[in-house]
C-alpha cells in the first residue's frame, strides 16, 4: 500500500487457480512501529481487520469483514502510528542516509495506507450515509496529518541535505529518482514557507479537504435525486425491452410501481437521449442532467465551487505561483499553461467547425421529416443517430446484440491482453466482495501468478457515475506486494433475466479502464511512490487510452463480438460499416470534451483577485464563449457543478490529460500497425519500456524509450477528423 502522505505529494496522483505464496507477516515487511503509546492498537487489531495485513492471497481485502464502525478507530490508530514513525526519521540523532530517511519514509505509513485504501476505493464505488459521514470527519484530519509531516523542517533538512549530496550518494537510477521526487515534493507542499504562512497553508489544505468532499457528496446525491420519473411506458418508446425492464425496476425500488424511473450517468449527455422518440422526454432528461448542482437545494454546488476556486488560487500565491494552474501543470508533462492553451486552442476551431457541419446534416433530417424546430442539445444524439443509420447503414440497436459483457470482457478485453502480453485469468469466487456484482480474478503473466484484477461493472445508487480504476494494493519490491487494483463502470444492470448488452462507448470504456488496470498489474518498481499508475496526471491516461485500439481490432473484435443468442460472428458487412463510421460524430465528441477542458483550465488559471466569482453559471457561459466553444446544441461534457474530475476528482487543471495523452495514443496506434499489430513482441516492448515502470524514470524519456522518438501531433488531428482532408 502506497504511503498516504507521499500520495498526496505525487502531484496528480487517481485514477482491473494458484495462491501467492505465503505473505511475509507485518513484522517483516514493515518496520517496527510499537511503543507505549500503541498498545490499544494492538488490542484493536484482533477485532478490527483493517489494523492488520490481510492474509488473503496478494493480501487481497476481506471485504466480508469491514464495518462502517471499523474505519474511524483505524484512521486514528494509523495516523497515530505514522506520526509515530515520521517523529523518529525527524529526530534521529544520526546523519542523515538515503536509507535511514527516504526509504524509511516510503516504509513509514502501512496500516494508514492500508485504511485509506479500502476506506476511499468504498466511498465511490460502494458508500452509504455513515461512510459519508466518516469521510467528511477525517479529510480534513488526514490534511492535517499530512501537512504536519511536508512541512516538519527537520524532516526537511534531512531530505534538502542528501539532495544536495546526492550525487555522491552513489544511488542506483530509481533511488536517485526517488530522492530527487521527494525533495521536489517536499518543496511544491510548502517546506520552505515561513512558520506564518505554513500555518496559512494548513488552513487552506483544511478547508480544501471539506469542500471537495462536500462537492462529490453533492453530485452523487443530485444524480440519485435527479433522475426522472416517467409515467407511462408508451413515453419510453425507443428504448429497447431490457432498458424499459431497467426503468420499471428503478421505480419500484423507489416505491414507484407501475412507472418508470430514468437513472442519469454523469455526463451532460445521456445514453437515453440517442433513442428515445418523445422529444418532450429528451428535453425533461436533458434539462435534469445539466442542471444538476445548480438547483437551490442543500445539495447545491455552485457556492462550493466558487469556494474551491477562491482557495485554491489563495494557495497557490501562496506557494508562488500565479495561478492553481501553474502549480499543477509545473510537475506534468504539459510544464506550462500556456503549452496546455496552445493544444486546446488549435484545436477548439476545427473542432466547432466538424460540430457545426454534423449539425448541419442533422437538420436537414428535421426538416425532412417536417418537424417545425431547430435542433437543440436534447436532439443531438438521437438525430446524429439518424445521420449514421443515413450515411453508413449503421444503428446502435443493430450492434448491441453482438456486445454482451461477459463476452466483451472474457473474449475481448482478456483475450486482446492475453495475445499481446501473455495474460491469463482465473476467477477467484473464493474472495470476499463488497458487493454481489464484482466479480475477482487471479492474473497470471506467462503462468506466474501477477496480481488480482476487480471487475465492478454496474451503475447503482451508492456508486459514484463515471468509470474509473483503483488500487488496493500497490505492487512494490520494497515491501513484496503484488498488485490488487480495480476496474469500475457504470452500466445500467438489465432486469433479472435479460442479457447485459453494451454500446459501443461502454465496449470502448471497457477497454479503456482495463489499460490502467495493465498499468497497475505490470508495475515493476522498488519504491511505493512510483508503483503503477503513478505518473503524471497528463500521461496517466496514456495507457488506457492506447488499450482502447484493440476493441476494433479485427482479430480482437471476431473473437467477442457474437450474437448473443445465437453465438453467430459479427457479418463483415456490419464490422465494415463500424470501421467506416469511425470518424463519424467527432465534431461533437471533441467539442464537449474541449469545452469542459477549457472550462477547467479558466477556472483555475484564474488569480487570487479574479476568482472572487459571485456568479458561478454567468462565469461559465463568459468562459465559453471567450474561447469560442459556446455552441449551445453541444455542451460541455461536464458542467461546473458537477464536474467531479476537477473539484473533487484529482483533475483540477488537469481534464485536458486526455487530449494532450491522445498525441501519444494517436502515435502508439501507429506503431503497433507499422510493426504488426497483436504480436506478442510488439507487447512485450511496450510492456518492459513503458508499462512496466510506473513513475520511476521521467514520463517523456519513458515514451522515447518505447518509440524511439518525441511524438507528433497530425496522427491525432486525422484520427479526431481535424485535418482538412478527415473533416470533408
Amino acid at each position: 500500500m502506497k504511503n498516504p502522505m507521499m500520495t498526496t505529494l505525487l502531484a496528480g496522483g487517481l485514477v482491473a487457480c494458484a495462491s501467492q505464496p505465503t505473505p511475509p507477516t507485518e513484522s517483516a515487511t514493515m518496520p517496527s512501529t510499537r511503543d507505549a503509546s500503541s498498545t490499544v492498537a494492538v488490542e484493536a487489531a484482533t477485532a478490527n481487520p483493517l489494523l492488520g495485513l490481510s492474509t488473503l492471497p496478494y493480501h487481497y481485502p476481506p471485504f466480508d469483514r469491514f464495518r462502517n464502525e471499523h474505519f474511524m478507530p483505524a484512521f486514528e490508530i494509523g495516523m497515530a502510528e505514522g506520526r509515530a514513525e515520521i517523529e523518529r526519521i525527524a529526530a534521529n540523532p544520526a546523519a542523515p542516509t538515503f536509507d535511514n530517511t527516504i526509504v524509511a519514509m516510503e516504509r513509514s505509513g502501512q496500516t494508514l495506507g492500508r485504511v485509506s485504501a479500502v476506506f476511499f476505493n468504498l466511498t465511490s464505488a460502494h458508500t452509504n450515509d455513515e461512510l459519508d459521514r466518516i469521510d467528511a470527519d477525517v479529510s480534513p484530519k488526514l490534511s492535517a496529518y499530512n501537512d504536519a509531516i511536508v512541512l516538519d523542517a527537520r524532516l526537511f533538512g534531512r531530505v534538502r541535505a542528501l539532495y544536495e549530496q546526492r550525487a555522491t550518494l552513489g544511488l542506483d537510477a530509481e533511488s536517485q529518482r526517488l530522492l530527487e521526487r521527494y525533495y521536489v515534493n517536499f518543496i511544491r507542499a510548502g517546506a520552505q514557507l515561513s512558520d506564518a504562512d505554513k500555518d496559512k497553508l494548513k488552513a487552506y489544505n483544511e478547508q480544501l479537504a471539506k469542500l471537495t468532499t462536500q462537492f462529490q457528496q453533492n453530485v452523487l446525491k443530485e444524480t440519485n435525486d435527479s433522475a426522472v420519473v416517467v409515467d407511462t411506458r408508451a413515453e419510453l418508446d425507443g428504448l429497447d425491452d431490457s432498458a424499459i425492464a431497467a426503468a420499471a425496476a428503478a421505480a419500484k425500488a423507489k416505491g414507484l410501481d407501475g412507472k418508470f424511473v430514468l437513472k442519469l450517468q454523469n455526463t451532460s449527455g445521456q445514453p437515453a437521449l440517442a433513442v428515445l422518440k418523445n422529444r418532450a422526454l429528451r428535453e425533461r432528461l436533458y434539462k435534469a442532467s445539466i442542471e444538476r448542482g445548480n438547483r437551490g437545494n442543500d445539495a447545491d454546488n455552485k457556492a462550493v465551487v466558487a469556494a474551491i476556486v477562491q482557495v485554491r488560487a489563495d494557495r497557490a500565491h501562496l506557494l508562488g505561483y500565479p495561478s492553481h494552474a501553474a502549480y499543477q501543470l509545473e510537475d506534468t508533462t504539459a510544464k506550462t499553461t500556456a503549452a496546455v492553451n496552445k493544444l486546446l486552442g488549435q484545436l477548439a476551431a476545427p473542432a466547432v467547425g466538424n460540430a457545426r457541419r454534423e449539425a448541419a446534416d442533422m437538420q436537414k433530417i428535421i426538416d425532412a421529416q417536417r418537424g417545425g424546430f431547430k435542433l437543440a442539445a436534447w436532439d443531438w444524439a438521437y438525430y446524429a443517430e439518424a445521420v449514421r443509420k443515413q450515411r453508413y447503414d449503421l444503428d446502435e440497436s443493430e450492434i448491441k446484440p453482438y456486445f454482451e459483457l461477459r463476452s466483451v470482457l472474457e473474449n475481448g478485453v482478456f483475450y486482446a491482453a492475453h495475445e499481446l502480453y501473455g495474460l491469463s485469468f482465473s476467477e477467484r469466487t473464493d474472495l470476499p466482495k463488497y458487493h454481489p456484482d464484482i466479480r475477482t480474478f487471479e492474473v497470471f503473466h506467462d503462468g506466474k501468478a501477477l496480481g488480482i484484477f476487480i471487475f465492478d461493472p454496474f451503475k447503482r445508487d451508492s456508486k459514484r457515475g463515471g468509470a474509473w480504476m483503483n488500487s488496493y494494493v500497490d505492487q512494490s519490491a520494497l515491501f513484496g506486494y503484488k498488485p490488487v487494483v480495480a476496474n469500475h463502470l457504470n452500466i445500467t444492470k438489465p432486469a433479472d433475466g435479460q442479457p447485459v448488452l453494451l454500446t459501443s462507448d461502454e465496449v470502448q470504456t471497457t477497454f479503456h479502464e482495463f489499460g490502467h488496470a495493465l498499468h497497475g498489474l505490470f508495475s515493476n518498481v522498488r519504491y511505493p511512490l512510483f508503483s503503477g499508475t503513478s505518473v503524471p496526471r497528463d500521461f496517466v491516461e496514456y495507457p488506457s487510452q492506447a488499450n482502447e485500439m484493440w476493441a476494433t481490432w479485427p482479430k480482437v473484435l471476431a473473437n467477442y463480438a457474437k450474437h448473443y443468442q445465437t453465438g453467430e460472428p459479427m457479418p463483415l458487412a456490419l464490422v465494415a460499416k463500424i470501421q467506416a463510421a469511425e470518424k463519424f460524430n467527432q465534431g461533437f465528441a471533441t467539442t464537449e470534451y474541449l469545452s469542459a477542458s477549457l472550462l477547467d483550465q479558466v477556472w483555475h488559471q484564474l488569480s487570487p483577485e479574479q476568482a472572487r466569482v459571485s456568479d458561478v453559471a454567468a462565469f461559465e457561459q463568459r468562459a465559453l464563449a471567450n474561447a469560442g466553444v459556446d455552441y449551445a446544441p453541444v455542451p460541455p461534457r461536464y458542467r461546473t457543478t458537477y464536474f467531479s474530475h476537477t473539484f473533487s476528482g484529482g483533475y483540477s487543471a488537469g481534464y485536458y490529460s486526455y487530449i494532450w495523452s491522445e498525441v501519444l495514443v494517436a502515435d502508439t496506434d501507429n506503431w503497433f500497425k507499422e510493426n504488426g499489430g497483436l504480436k506478442r513482441e510488439n507487447g512485450d516492448w511496450y510492456r518492459e519500456r513503458l508499462l512496466s515502470r510506473g513513475g520511476s524514470v521521467e514520463a517523456m524519456q519513458l515514451y522515447r524509450d518505447f518509440r524511439g522518438r518525441d511524438p507528433i501531433i497530425e496522427p491525432l488531428l486525422e484520427r479526431r477528423g481535424l485535418t482538412p482532408a478527415a473533416s470533408r
